[in-house]
């Protein structure tokens, strides 16, 4: 691949090499969307400056916004987590801002954080400030004066019990910090946070117990109940008068800005069950004035409050559907929600404005200004929470269709065809609900199915939207089926119209569902969910259980079909189990994770893949982070499961691995999601590199390839979908190919030849969401093992490894500083030839050590005149074809090709209803236009110089010492002449403003340019005005040669042979 000869490196060297940085130019890129943004957990308002809002996402950083929600900015995107559960700006400074990372409610999907974070620059530059065994930070209340002064309210691990719960607090800006109110138990931390406005020494806080698994939730005991603190936190007292005796669950607490002794509280109590309470002693009694608590999908969801800065008594439940009371609690109405969102999670105020509201849901961030009559969408953050993504095969640009969390199964554009890019008006739904694993039909666009929760699948006819509700039935007397929320879904690569769907055993159907039959028993475990302990015990009916929104428990999580064998099929438990047949489900072979040295009983099998080229070998991403357990595992066995060896070993902790998918031609090549990035490798599993290119902190839930465009396609589990453009260079990048001095790769499928629509630009403001398209053009990608460095910077790295060295380097010789002065930097860039090996173009690249990727945007070389350094970029576009690029670097006047030229093709995406010129004689067409415009653009270049020059001469005449009659006549007379050519190329000045102008050199110039604006081709008037042009230019070139060549310098010459100045353009003046 590459001309130099390798140079032999040690293995350190190979590694240093091989890591994230090299690999940063292979940059994944966004594609949205954001018409259905995802879930809000908190929002703060700047009070001092009320255009200023920041977003805390549930599973998405932080982001910024300066103007009111017109465009956002994310500010948290290269943190160690990106779930958020409360932001926080000091009253006193709004530079300073808080962030407490870990989701603050009980979801069965939520992430983890590693405790709190602060900004001194708005968000500009964050610092870990501690608690990091917190895991989910529910309100963070800074000091009103002092804002080294702040209190935590942390809820703990959700999974487990310990780690750091309760309430902390720092007084010298979070450098040490100090447990305030610890809980009853290991369970029980602080979910709610009030400070009195009168007086910072007046707290207010609700603890809560509760723990989730993969089977169940409890989230009430003994532990849970309101306290206060009249020293800042230093003590505390319980408050019990009026509140509910025995278990309760999570409370939400709001304080009245307009009367701070009236406090609200809603309270969670067993079963579901609860009511809100009102305090006008601050806290010292309390009346219980409804039964209203959060409820939809569970109190542990929801249960937050607000109470209305401008009117009293206003309050507001967040819930699936919010409501507000005005009187306190006692009486609730249902907010507007038409046109919004349910599932709220937050909301905020304009400090001075009583009809402005924010609210944040599970769809994003709604403002309305008439107190929520109506609602503005915030349209532009692209926070969708997918599980898994399918790209299906439709062209000449695929479709990803991607299910997500409580948004639906949504379908959008891999890329356009517009300059613009990818917009919310391109996506589209299929079908509704938490939106799960999609599927395609290898080949065929026209057939897709979707599903929503609990195996509810649906097959789409794409051609007319008409979806087939095909869910898997019992017979007559079979047990219920247990679906997993997420249930898998396996189109056959042996039979397109075969597909396996699966819920505690497995179904195959042969005629796209129309029909099913089970081909396995129930292979999971089968045990009964609620008599697993929780909180350290079991529980009776009555406790407060919450299994709303909640996966069935013992179901089949993943399901692969071996593309080498179709007898062998492979699927992974909920609870722990593997199980393969080698007969097409007739006989199953059970596999115990606690029988795989290393591999915790009680994993959730997070996915399972056979590989694509051995029938024996399949690769296994396991989880046990619900049960504490924060190791990633990753597995694969050659004989069918006999035998296990781990992946997972060279991974960062944390890093929980989601998906794998192994590239169709290269074995060793492997890609997989985790709960902070993805990774790959290309030794087929023994290291693994992070792909960070382009990419926020953020969990991939899934990863697919689309093979024909050799593809990366990621969901995000909070940022949408992100694509890795043609990853096919990695199949060769190895530790040992790096070893070269260069390498070069071409793009490894045709590339789409097009013409770029410009013109269909929305006029739609700022606050629209566009995802970049791919460059448009052949993108080729190549690898320098080192930096091409200048003299100087040779000797500044020798002077820095000197004093690195504790020695100290001496003063260059003045030649040597010289000669640095004088040196042009180095250069690569790679060299565009067609068929018949012709240069066409070259594209310039970096000159850095490491992997880039360059876009030659396939055009020619613009060689129309250059009347400035800069110029204009981009000549005519290049014809479909076969091309070849080559990559050469340039030291001072030495050029040195690099590497092999690598061929590729350009190919016509969208052929025309009608047979346009050939592509000949559009391309002779080119070259005499391209002729023409230089003649052109050279006239009106030197026309303009010629009047510069006549402008000096009218300052010169006038100072000639002499008589200037000749002179005057001359000038006058060459004036004409320019006025006369201007004329000819441009038309009369006169009719241009006041009348129809006739044609002229530069407007028929022009006709003959549209020709170029499509790709049909020159029609005949094309051809004819670009030989009116080109008439009309041999008389104008003619003229102007001579006003430049005899009639103005013999001016100029004269006017200094008269005694007058000389003017610029004549030559020097030789004594």
């Amino acid at each position: 691949m590459a001309l130099s000869m390798p140079v032999m490196a040690d293995k350190s060297d190979k590694e240093a090499v091989f890591n994230s940085a090299t690999f940063e130019a292979m940059e994944l890129r966004n594609i949205g969307p954001a018409y259905m943004s995802g879930r809000i957990a908190d929002i703060a308002v700047d009070q001092n400056n009320p255009s200023t809002w920041y977003t805390a996402v549930g599973s998405g950083g932080v982001w910024k916004t300066t103007n009111a929600g017109t465009t956002w900015k994310p500010i948290f995107d290269k943190q160690a987590v990106y779930s958020i559960g409360d932001v926080t700006i000091a009253p006193s400074n709004s530079n300073i801002v808080w962030v407490g990372t870990g989701e603050n409610n009980g979801g069965r999907h939520i992430s983890f954080g590693d405790g709190v974070y602060k900004s001194t620059d708005g968000g500009q530059t964050w610092k870990n400030m501690g608690l990091k065994k917190s895991e989910h930070i529910s309100d963070i209340i800074i000091h009103p004066t002092n804002p080294d002064i702040v209190w935590v309210s942390a809820q703990g691990p959700l999974w487990t019990g310990g780690g750091e719960r309760g309430l902390y607090k720092t007084t010298d800006g979070g450098e040490t910090w100090k447990q305030v109110l610890k809980g009853a138990d290991e369970w029980t931390g602080v979910t709610s946070l009030l400070i009195d406005p009168r007086n910072p020494d007046k707290l207010y806080a609700a603890t809560w117990a509760r723990q989730r698994t993969i089977a169940a939730y409890v989230g009430t005991n003994e532990g849970a109940g309101i306290h206060t603190s009249d020293d800042g936190g230093e003590t505390w007292t319980e408050l019990k008068t009026g509140l509910p005796s025995g278990n309760m669950g999570k409370i939400g607490m709001a304080i009245s800005p307009m009367n701070p002794d009236v406090l609200y509280a809603t309270i969670e109590t067993d079963n579901r069950k609860g009511g809100f309470y009102r305090s006008s002693d601050q806290g010292a009694s309390w009346s219980k004035m409804s039964d209203e608590v959060g409820g939809g999908t569970g109190p542990h969801y929801y249960q937050e409050i607000f109470a209305d800065q401008h009117q009293f008594d206003r309050v507001y439940i967040v819930s699936n559907y919010s409501k507000v009371s005005d009187d306190g609690g006692k009486t609730w109405t249902p907010i507007n929600t038409k046109r919004k969102h349910v599932d709220d999670h937050a909301m905020a105020f304009h400090p001075t404005d009583p009809d402005f509201v924010l609210m944040g849901s599970d769809g994003g961030i709604y403002m309305s200004h008439d107190r929520m009559a109506n609602w503005r969408f915030m349209a532009n953050l692209p926070l969708t929470q997918f599980y898994k993504v399918a790209p299906d095969d439709s062209k000449p640009f695929y479709t990803v269709y991607a299910g997500a969390q409580d948004n639906s199964t949504q379908g959008g554009p891999s890329r356009t065809n517009r300059e613009e890019g990818i917009k919310n008006k391109d996506w589209f739904l299929t079908l509704g609900g938490d939106g799960h694993q999609p599927a395609v039909e290898p080949g065929n666009p026209d057939i897709m199915y979707s599903q929503w929760q609990q195996g509810n699948l649906v097959r789409i006819d794409t051609t007319n939207k008409d979806g087939v509700y095909i869910k898997p039935q019992p017979l007559p007397g079979d047990p219920a089926e247990r679906f997993n929320w997420d249930a898998p879904i396996n189109v056959s690569a042996h039979d397109p119209k075969r597909i396996y769907f699966a819920s505690q055993r497995v179904w195959r159907s042969d005629d796209r569902g129309d029909s099913w039959t089970p081909i396995s028993k129930d292979l999971t475990q089968n045990k009964n969910r609620m008599h697993m302990p929780m909180m350290g015990r079991t529980w009776s009916v009555e406790a407060g259980w919450d299994l709303y929104a909640m996966s069935e428990f013992h179901t089949i999580a993943n399901f692969a079909e071996s593309p080498v064998d179709e007898n062998i099929l492979w699927v992974g438990t909920d609870d722990g189990i593997i199980q393969v047949t080698t007969d097409g489900g007739k006989n199953w072979k059970k596999i115990e994770l606690d029988d795989i040295r290393g591999i915790p009983a009680t994993a959730y099998v997070n996915d399972i893949r056979a590989d694509l080229f051995d029938p024996n070998t399949v690769y296994v991403a396991l989880d046990n982070h619900k049960y504490g357990d924060y190791k990633p595992y990753l597995i694969k066995s050659t004989n069918l499961g006999k035998k296990w060896t781990s992946l997972a070993d060279d991974l960062p902790e944390k890093h929980l691995v989601w998906r794998i998918v192994q590239d169709h031609v290269n074995k060793d090549l492997m890609f997989i999601g985790t709960e902070f990035g993805i990774f790959f490798t290309v030794d087929g599993g023994k290291d693994w590199v992070e792909l960070d290119g382009g990419m926020p902190t953020i969990s991939t839930r899934d990863v697919k390839i689309q093979r024909r465009e050799n593809d990366l396609v990621a969901g995000t589990f909070g940022r949408g979908i992100y694509i890795l453009d043609d990853y096919a260079p990695l199949r060769q990048l190895t530790k040992q190919s790096m070893e070269q001095d260069a390498l070069l790769f071409a793009p490894s499928r045709p590339v789409k030849w097009f013409q770029l629509d410009t013109n269909h630009t929305d006029s739609d403001g700022d606050d629209r969401f566009v995802a970049e398209n791919p460059e448009h053009g052949a993108t080729l990608t190549y690898y320098l093992k080192d930096s091409l460095l200048t003299a100087k910077d040779k000797r500044q790295e020798a002077e820095k490894k000197l004093l690195d060295d504790k020695k100290y380097p001496k003063y260059p010789s003045w030649e040597t500083v010289e000669a640095e002065l004088e040196e042009a930097k180095p250069a690569v860039y790679l060299e565009i030839r067609d068929a018949n090996g012709d240069v066409v173009n070259r594209v310039e690249g970096s000159t850095k050590k490491g992997l880039h990727r360059v876009t030659w945007e396939m055009d020619y070389a613009l060689t129309t005149p250059l009347t400035d350094k800069e110029g204009r970029n981009g000549g005519f576009m290049a014809m479909p074809g076969t091309y070849t690029a080559a990559l050469f670097k340039r030291e001072g006047a030495e050029i040195t090709q690099l590497a092999v030229p690598v061929e590729f093709v350009l190919e016509s995406i969208y052929p025309g209803a009608l047979e346009g010129p050939s592509a000949q004689d559009i391309k002779t067409f080119q070259a005499s236009l391209e002729s023409a415009q230089k003649r052109a653009m050279s006239s009106t270049a030197v026309l303009k110089q010629l009047e510069g020059t006549m402008e000096l001469l009218r300052v010169a005449i006038d100072r000639t010492p002499s008589d200037v009659s000749a002179l005057e006549a001359k000038y006058a007379s060459i004036q004409r002449e320019i006025h006369d050519v201007n004329n000819v190329l441009f038309g009369l000045e006169s009719r241009d403003r006041k009348g129809a102008k006739p044609a002229n050199v530069m407007s028929r110039l022009g006709y003959a340019r549209s020709a170029l604006w499509s790709s049909y081709g020159p029609t005949q008037q094309h051809k004819d005005q670009l030989g009116y042009a080109a008439d009309g230019l041999a008389d104008v070139t003619a003229r102007i040669k001579t006003l430049q060549e005899s009639a103005v310098p013999a001016l100029q010459q004269s006017v200094v042979d008269q005694g007058g100045p000389w003017t610029t353009g004549l030559t020097v003046i030789a004594k």
